[in-house]
């Protein structure tokens, strides 16, 4: 079991290398060992391209090993034609005689159906090697498959002393609370989410572009709140550089229009925001979403408990009075020093 350990550990660290490009399917790790040596590996191309077991096959280059081999994966290998063939049948069809699997996929489409594959075929499988890091590596999947929402991920950085913002500005620009090191990092997780909210409010007071520049990668797709439209347009969420969804008034998604990259949606802004936010968000295909401000709609998400996992930054600077930062019930798991600014990280036990 040691061993399985290990190669699935190594899927689990290729199938990173994936996240953010290969939505809508997971980003899957997988290996080809035989002799206690990798042979083979990939994770999954972005999507139309191969899953993670065919780009692993293909990179063996001696295709008799294949007889005597395991192909290690994060995830059940799927049984039904997408945009690709079934994994399981390329694996049956290279004689691969074990296969070990990190967790089962809960797709009603596979759901079981590639294990079923595979020992009808012959194959020795197991399952459940790393299984808790390997639900957490799809974490975003699964929640869109069991919850039928996106996975949510709110994130803010408050003061020393409890505030996420000052009562005022000169400058239509964020007012810095984390260190530069903490801004790469959040860019680096904008890269990783299929989407990322902002309310009205921060919007007009920071002017922001929501991008990954200090990082690289793919931008987010963005969604903002804007009720009554009061964002100017000349504002850098309009650019249309990347799809842009404007959630506002009912009437006022009727009335705008729309291109290919900037969209409106109407929602009823007194009821239930966080939830309505979750079911266009669905209608549009997203499966997850970074919110980042500002803190009343942050604290619309806290108080719907539709929330999986809260990123809040503590930086050493005081404001002595400002926007207070939301309130958060819940047990911290980790904590993380960022060049001296303190990262706290959230787990929702309860999520909607």
């Amino acid at each position: 079991m040691k061993n399985h350990e290990h190669f699935i550990a190594r899927c689990l660290e290729l199938a990173n290398k994936g996240i953010g490009t290969t939505r809508p399917n997971p980003s899957v790790g997988a290996v080809v060992v035989c002799d206690g040596l990798i042979i083979g590996e990939g994770y999954t191309s972005p999507y139309g391209g191969n899953h993670a077991e065919v780009n692993a096959i293909h990179a063996v280059t001696d295709k008799s090993l294949l007889k005597r081999a395991t192909i290690y994966v994060t995830l059940e290998p799927c049984a039904h034609f997408g945009k690709t063939p079934p994994c399981a049948d390329l694996i049956v069809s290279s004689k691969i005689p074990k296969v070990v699997i990190g967790c089962i996929d809960s797709n009603a489409q596979v759901a079981g159906k590639g294990v079923e594959r595979l020992l009808q075929a012959g194959c020795q499988v197991v399952v459940g090697v790393l299984e808790k890091e390997c639900l957490e590596q799809h974490k975003r999947f699964f929640t869109v498959q069991n919850k039928k929402r996106p996975y949510l991920i709110l994130k803010w950085a408050e003061t020393r002393d409890g505030f996420i913002a000052p009562l005022k500005k000169e400058e239509n620009r964020p007012v810095w609370i984390s260190n530069g090191a903490s801004q790469q990092l959040v860019h680096k997780w904008r890269s990783e989410e299929h989407a990322i909210l902002v309310g009205t409010e921060t919007a007009i007071a920071d002017n922001p572009k929501l991008d990954v520049r200090k990082w690289g990668g793919n931008n987010p797709i963005r969604v903002v709140l804007d009720k009554s439209l009061r964002i100017p347009s000349g504002y850098s969420l309009f650019d249309q550089s990347v799809k842009t969804i404007v959630l506002t008034s009912k009437k006022n998604s009727i009335e705008k229009k729309e291109t290919e990259n900037l969209i409106y949606k109407g929602i009823d802004f007194s009821e239930n925001m966080a939830a309505q936010i979750c079911e266009v968000l669905m209608e549009e295909n997203i499966q997850s979403l970074l919110v980042e401000g500002g803190r009343q709609t942050l604290q619309s998400f806290i108080e719907a408990g539709l929330w999986d996992e809260a990123r809040v930054f503590v930086g050493p600077v005081s404001f002595k009075e400002g926007i207070l930062a939301p309130k958060l019930e819940a047990g911290m798991f980790e904590e993380k020093d960022i060049k001296g600014t303190k990262l706290s990280l959230y787990k929702n036990s309860k999520q909607a």
